[in-house]
């Protein structure tokens, strides 16, 4: 594997650079000297931030934006082999290396290295921790697969011994990395196009624990089966974490770090005491909704306590903390009627956010949801309208491809209409954004809360309606 030299900078172009976790490592590089260049297929807003920071953003991925003056190709485990610029660059004997390997490199230079893993909530608790951090006074490194207004965007430079960065299981990426402490959120099936089923995704996250070193420690939702089998290889330490229904629950026993006498705001926030092995700490009240968020915020709060933020500045930090981009988004208001985004794509992302939708004051909830993959639509169907059927009206949207290039299109959102529709649920399903926009005009109501929901570009109807 091709190693940076990062004392001695050199021209870096990035396939891809467009993407969150890409275009945020490509400003990492080019603030420690490094010459930066990439593609993509299409603009966008952070394109517009490379750009102007200097960073030079080709449209569209041709082999004539491989120059002979690039000395390292970055790519994501999304491009294919046959990608115009990756082919070019092989071709030309320039050294190429994936994103995970790029971000594994920089974490060994920082002693203090974070890792947030899981099927879901991985931006929301790597968002949390790097606040708690950043609130603290540690100056933390941060690296996020979202857009979080406190730090500016999606990184933050920090000049210190902390880096915190989400780790994701997909194509097995973070076996990449070198956390020296880590987070486990959970352990579900997705991804199902690279894992064959649950165990081999378990088999995964096995050896991504044992990457963490003695004196490290892992933080592992306790709801996960058999966690105890996942630390078979490991040498650092295991904290379990978890909701306790009252600060006696005898469950609660056996947790590190716990959550207990839940109590819920108009907008769904929720407060807890804090628990930390079977001793009260304070009361935590959080300003994001859900009782998932409940349990993302323990583990953040477990790393900040090891490194030494001041519990009072974790209370604060976490009753300020109002989320990131496409998380629970509120977007604005028309007519009486709440417009909120959301970028839950798995069926356990699609209940949190349902059920926290639940414990708002207000009318019908309609969820406008775009699948993501053919592949996880199929796999997941019947979780998809478990889950789908906790919200009032369900609109749906055509399959989002996403990397699928040769989909199996057997599966439509229609047959996610047909399990809908057995469940009694009422259920729209829409070709075209612009379908759905008009009929949402016409349907909802004041008081009523529409989520959209799903991974691809669903986002654009709720800001389209609110510029009607």
């Amino acid at each position: 594997m091709y190693q940076i030299n990062f004392s001695k900078p050199i021209h870096i172009h990035f396939i891809g650079i467009g993407g969150i976790s890409m275009s945020g490592l490509a400003k990492l590089l080019k603030t420690k000297g490094f010459a930066v260049s990439g593609s993509d297929w299409t603009y966008s807003a952070l394109t517009e931030e490379l750009t102007a920071l200097g960073i030079p953003v080709a449209l569209g991925q041709r082999a004539e934006n491989i120059t002979p003056d690039i000395d390292l190709v970055v790519y994501t485990a999304a491009v294919s082999s046959e990608n115009a610029e990756l082919a070019a660059a092989k071709n030309a004997g320039i050294p190429t290396l994936v994103r995970a390997d790029l971000l594994g490199q920089i974490m060994k230079h920082y002693p203090h290295a974070v890792g947030i893993a899981g099927t879901h909530g991985k931006t929301t608790t790597t968002s949390l921790l790097s606040m708690l951090l950043l609130d603290g006074g540690l100056d933390p490194t941060i690296s996020v697969g979202g857009i979080v207004d406190a730090i500016g965007g999606n990184l933050r430079i920090g000049n210190s011994e902390y880096f915190v960065a989400e780790a994701c299981e997909y194509t097995n990426t973070f076996l990449s990395l070198f956390p020296t402490d880590a987070i486990i959120l959970n352990i579900e099936e997705d991804h199902l196009d690279f894992f064959k089923d649950i165990d081999d995704i378990r088999a995964s996250f096995a050896k991504y624990i044992a990457l963490v070193p003695a004196g490290g420690t892992v933080c592992i939702n306790a709801e996960i089966s058999q966690c105890d089998a996942l630390f078979e290889t490991a040498s650092c330490e295991m904290a379990l974490y978890g909701i306790a229904e009252n600060s006696t629950d005898s469950t609660s026993s056996h947790l590190d770090y716990a959550a207990a006498n839940i109590s819920y705001d108009g907008n769904g926030c929720g407060s807890y005491d804090l628990i930390v092995h079977d001793k009260y700490i304070c009361r935590i009240s959080l300003g994001i909704p859900g009782k998932h968020n409940i349990s993302n915020s323990l583990p953040a709060i477990a790393l900040a306590m090891k490194y030494g933020v001041p519990i009072e500045s974790i209370q604060a930090t976490l009753a300020s903390f109002h989320g990131t981009k496409r998380r629970f988004e509120y977007k604005g208001s028309l007519d009486g009627v709440r417009i909120y985004d959301d970028y839950a794509h798995h069926p356990t992302e699609i209940r949190a956010t349902l059920t926290a939708a639940q414990s708002f004051d207000r009318g019908r909830i309609i969820t406008i949801f775009q699948p993501h993959t053919y592949t996880r639509t199929k796999a997941l169907l019947p979780e998809f309208a478990e889950a789908l059927s906790l919200s009032d009206v369900i609109v749906l949207a055509d399959i989002y491809a996403s990397r699928e290039k040769n989909a199996d299109k057997t599966i439509s959102s229609a047959d996610l209409q047909a399990k809908l529709l057995e469940k009694g649920k009422e259920v729209y399903y829409f070709h075209s954004f612009d379908e759905i926009e008009k009929f949402l005009l016409r349907f909802s109501s004041h008081g009523d809360m529409l989520i959209t929901m799903g991974a691809g570009d669903i986002v654009n109807v709720g800001e389209e309606l609110l510029k009607k």
